[in-house]
């Protein structure tokens, strides 16, 4: 069983780092209640997806100092979950996103021992911007 490493969550929606990140402060919003796809989602629920993704990418860009950062859904046949989600992925000049769709695996076995290290200073950056 994978240990889920969650960044934040309010009434609506929860964060969590992705198990196979892409890069480090790569994070999942997932809403709290049921969705497949974004045309399901309520406006509530959408807001706070939407609000959170602007939280999450000023943490990581404190954080890691990407030189952009990619928010992209996938849904239909094309998602990998039965429920709706949203990646926000650090991005770095000359790394092509094309990787983030492949089936080959990532080479980021040092990204995914240092998850929980990824998430405290997550967690602490956010604090810190909500404050």
């Amino acid at each position: 069983m994978k240990r889920v490493n969650v960044v934040y969550e309010d009434d609506f929606i929860c964060c969590i780092l992705d198990h196979d990140p892409f890069n480090e402060g790569h994070v999942m919003i997932l809403p709290k209640g049921h969705f497949e796809d974004v045309d399901e989602l309520d406006e509530e629920t959408a807001n706070a997806i939407m609000q959170t993704s602007r939280l999450l990418a000023k943490a990581i860009k404190t954080l890691y100092k990407p030189d952009g950062i990619t928010i992209c859904q996938n849904g239909g046949i094309f998602s990998e979950l039965s429920h709706y989600h949203m990646h926000v992925v650090p991005r770095y000049k000359h790394q092509p996103f094309a990787d983030f769709y492949l089936e080959t695996p990532l080479n980021n076995e040092g990204l995914k021992s240092k998850l929980l290290e990824t998430r405290n200073e997550l967690v602490e950056v956010i604090k810190g911007i909500l404050q």
